[in-house]
């Protein structure tokens, strides 16, 4: 089998089973080390304690310092040998010579390590090599009556023992060991298959390849994708989908609560709002979000949400709907210019020519007369554009625009493009209500300053927002009106909502029947006076 088709779960099995001999072997080995080592220490311990045994008999003392002339010393020795199964029991002068010895013939001969230590009145203990050879030994000080020091006492016992109760103690250890190595085979099998699932089966090249395409994947698509575990923790995300949401790069791991503020774009990455295409708007852009689940082999990995940036779309699809309101209105003017030329070539040839001229002064007043009187109430050029571009586009739908008596503004009073966009949604909004409403059809809008703040008031003839509507009128992609499957329902009083939000304003909606919503936006500027109270039509 050659190496590349070996399975990774048993690859990765081959090294734990490895790792885990290794390691074993080098536990076992430190094991006998230690149990070696604290033998030394015993049989050390086991000596020092024959040692003193035998220094404290005053008899032995006393006939060393008689220089044993009876042999009482190497009798009593050899007594204490047999009896404690030492190597040697060994009594020596101050100068070093023995005076027992398991060998006699040694007994005179000066003793073959270094005395030095129990002479100077030291206890010493350690493994040393003699005539008798190698030894865990203990050499303690030899004193008289007096306490002081006539020779020293040395036992040894021999390392064959120390070896022999190692090799006693070596199957407890290897049986120890194997266990430890059975559990050890056992966990990394568990931990084998467990990994086999976890990887769904793949292999090292199969799980590379997967890395390569989903890097590429996600960092060349176009729309944002974030990948959230069970828990709602981030675990994948493209630069996209940072770029949209505004995320910080090092967000995975963490969860959406902790890197998403409340709101719309929150409550769909939790799932909270639950749908498909939610339209969401931010200061920047209008997003489409998709919130889906991921199910592999029955197991919950979690939620997929993908983010598409409608902004540019939507810019086109209202211009496109401006378009067709101008075209409306140039089409129902073209109807009326036509209606009102066929008029003027009936009275020219009737010879009415003094009435034809009357009726063309009255239609130039009439279409001057609009643009001047709302000029003298508004000093905004495009808010006054966009009134009469408003009129005609309502007049063609039959309803009725008016400015009221109080409306006043100067140029310098708020923010001209956050009024343009405020009012320009809200007529759209106003106008459609009233459409859909019974006759009369109107739409009227009051627009004045005091000394801090502009207030804007749009109220319609229409049915109203439905009951409990009130808190959710202002949320990306509500709506009443049913989706024409072209643009997107739902984002104009979202926008507004946002735009005063900006401005640090407020903007309101009454219930019941006959919508008015009053918007309130910081003033700047102080206003023009108006000339005259007289009501504009529009």
């Amino acid at each position: 089998m050659g190496r590349s088709s070996i399975r990774l779960s048993t690859n990765i099995l081959r090294t734990q089973l490895a790792v885990l001999f290794a390691v074993l072997l080098v536990a076992f080995g430190l094991s006998l080390w230690l149990v070696h080592e604290m033998l030394v220490h015993q049989y050390e311990q086991r000596a020092l304690a024959i040692a003193q045994t035998v220094a404290v008999d005053p008899e032995i003392s006393d006939a060393v310092t008689r220089d044993d002339p009876t042999g009482l010393v190497q009798e009593r020795a050899e007594e204490v040998r047999h009896a404690s199964g030492a190597l040697f029991v060994v009594v020596t002068d101050a100068a070093g010579i023995r005076f027992s010895h398991p060998t006699p013939e040694r007994i005179g001969e000066h003793v073959s390590t270094d005395p030095s230590g129990a002479l100077a009145g030291r206890t010493v203990v350690n493994m040393e090599q003699g005539t008798l050879g190698l030894s865990a030994r203990a050499k303690v000080p030899l004193r008289a009556a007096d306490r002081s020091i006539i020779g020293e006492v040395s036992v040894g016992i021999d390392a064959g023992e120390i070896a022999g109760s190692l090799w006693r103690l070596v199957p407890s250890i290897a049986l120890y060991t194997g266990i430890a190595l059975a559990v050890g085979v056992t966990v990394s099998l568990l931990l084998a298959r467990r990994l086999k699932r976890q990887t769904f089966g793949l292999e090292l090249n199969e799980i590379a390849s997967l890395l390569q395409e989903r890097e590429a994947m996600l960092h060349g698509i176009a729309e944002g994708m974030v990948g959230l575990g069970p828990r709602n923790e981030v675990v994948l995300l493209n630069d996209e989908a940072r770029r949209l949401l505004g995320l910080d790069p090092a967000a995975k791991g963490r969860r959406i609560d902790q890197l998403v503020p409340a709101g719309r774009i929150r409550d769909i990455l939790t799932g909270t709002t639950c749908g498909t295409d939610l339209v969401v708007l931010t200061d920047e852009h209008c997003l489409v979000m998709n919130r889906m689940p991921v199910d592999l082999r029955g197991r919950d990995l979690g939620h997929i949400v993908t983010i598409s940036d409608r902004t540019e779309q939507e810019r086109l699809l209202r211009e496109l709907d401006s378009v067709r309101g101008l075209t409306d209105a140039l089409r129902a003017q073209q109807h009326e210019f036509a209606n009102r030329v066929h008029a003027l070539s009936g009275m020219l040839e009737l010879g009415r020519t003094d009435e034809a001229v009357e009726y063309i002064h009255e239609l130039s007043a009439t279409a001057t007369d609009l643009a001047m009187r709302l000029q003298r109430r508004i000093a905004s050029p495009q808010l006054v554009g966009l009134l009469v571009a408003k009129s005609v586009v309502a007049s063609e739908r039959g309803v009725t625009l008016t400015l009221t008596d109080e409306s006043e503004l100067s140029e310098q009073d708020g923010d001209p493009r956050a009024l343009l966009t405020v009012l320009g949604n809200l007529l759209d909004n106003a106008i459609d209500a009233a459409n859909a409403g019974p006759a009369p059809r109107t739409v009227e809008v009051d627009m004045r300053c005091d000394a801090d703040d502009v207030h804007l008031q749009v109220s319609d003839s229409g049915a109203g927002l439905p009951a409990g509507s009130d808190e959710k009128v202002f949320e990306d992609g509500f709506s009443t009106k049913p989706d024409d499957g072209v643009r997107r329902r739902g984002l104009g009083l979202a926008l507004v909502h946002r735009v005063v939000t900006q401005q640090h304003g407020t903007v309101q909606v009454s219930s019941g029947p006959h919508a008015v919503f009053t918007v309130t936006m910081p003033r700047h500027g102080t206003p023009h006076p108006v000339e005259d109270s007289e009501a504009v039509s529009l």
